[in-house]
């Protein structure tokens, strides 16, 4: 068993070449090359803070109007993206409230009202009821 494995360890340069050889035509076939990049429109942009004696960092480059542009973009709200909802399940894209928040309006409307009692149980609360037990 031992000298079967030591036959199948020992390839002769020829197999071995051959065999490198496939395996690195493969790798190219699956291998890409990017060398344009943009940003991911539905991320927010983290800034990153330059180094102060950096020498490349304090060159004046020429703005990225498209890019800016990009960034401004995927920062609005969606409500100033698009004119109508995406998705069926978009929940409050219309921001106007359905009725009116008139204050003067008691059915809607329902404020504390302190009482003489509820008015001195508040103070008691405030001040710590466990306190004024002793």
């Amino acid at each position: 068993m031992a000298r079967h494995q030591r036959e199948r360890a020992i390839q002769d340069q020829v197999h071995q070449n051959q065999f490198l050889r496939e395996q690195y035509l493969q790798e190219l076939r699956m291998q890409k090359l990017y060398t344009e990049y943009h940003v991911n429109p539905r991320r927010k942009v983290h800034t990153i803070t330059k180094k102060p004696m950096s020498w490349h960092d304090n060159l004046e480059e020429p703005e990225d109007v498209r890019f800016l542009n990009l960034v401004h973009h995927a920062a609005q709200r969606p409500r100033k993206k698009y004119p109508e909802t995406q998705t069926e399940s978009q929940i409050g894209w219309e921001a106007e409230p359905l009725v009116s928040p008139e204050r003067q309006d008691h059915r809607l409307n329902h404020f504390r009202v302190y009482k003489d009692i509820t008015l001195y149980k508040a103070k008691l609360w405030l001040l710590g009821e466990k306190d004024h037990r002793k």
